[in-house]
């Protein structure tokens, strides 16, 4: 058995007495056990109306959501890492907490934008020159980021959420997008070195890629 089908499993033994909710909600066109009727109930309910509310006034997509709320797929990541990390947005002790977790000289989480985590942050600017530049959809996007003092220094720190992703083998690798990236990849001021550019065009690593590309125009930038 795959960790996703542990998982799968998993969320389905604990549906009726966690989400209150008999499942056989609707996704890609088929009823699935492991999808909520009620698709809001997916977000942690301490958080709920908040969390909708932030991805409305950004104007960010759902991931196979609806307009007004989430997926009801209990595998969902941007549901997961929401669940997980959007109550730090208000709470400046917890996020101190978990910035000094990665790095000990984090002496406190300052704000990023009305909170202490941002979530599918792409930058004020179209940084890497894509042909779009909104969040959370068709452009290179961080899941949430963060900010933590350092002296007198600010550090990002850019958060990838999985949760049961797979990765097949085909290769991204087309003109339109070898034309942004590739030029990026082989700068000088690039961070990867003696790499063969195709290679990066193959999932995970061309999410990765793209991430650390953004994450290197970002460097050197007042955060905030």
């Amino acid at each position: 058995m795959t960790y996703r089908e542990r998982e799968r499993k998993k969320a389905i033994s604990i549906r009726d007495s966690m989400f209150k909710d008999p499942g056989s909600g609707f996704f890609l066109g088929k009823e699935r056990d492991f999808v909520l009727n009620e698709l809001a109930l997916n977000l942690w309910k301490g958080i709920r109306e908040d969390a909708r509310e932030y991805f409305k006034k950004n104007q960010i997509p759902w991931w196979q959501g609806d307009r007004d709320g989430p997926t009801g797929h209990l595998l969902s990541s941007q549901v997961a890492c929401l669940n997980h990390l959007y109550y730090l947005r208000q709470r400046k002790d917890l996020a101190t907490a978990v910035l000094k977790g990665i790095d000990p000289a984090v002496t406190e989480a300052v704000m990023v934008d009305d909170g202490m985590v941002e979530f599918e942050f792409i930058g004020e600017h179209n940084y890497l020159g894509e042909k779009s530049h909104t969040r959370g959809a068709n452009s290179t996007s961080i899941d949430a980021v963060m900010i933590g003092k350092s002296g007198r220094q600010k550090k990002f720190f850019l958060i990838e959420w999985k949760y049961t992703e797979d990765y097949g083998f085909e290769s991204k690798y087309i003109a339109e997008r070898s034309s942004v990236y590739d030029k990026l990849i082989t700068a000088k001021d690039s961070p990867f070195v003696d790499i063969q550019v195709e290679a990066l065009y193959y999932e995970p690593f061309y999410q990765l890629m793209r991430q650390t590309l953004l994450g290197v125009k970002l460097r050197g930038l007042t955060p905030y």
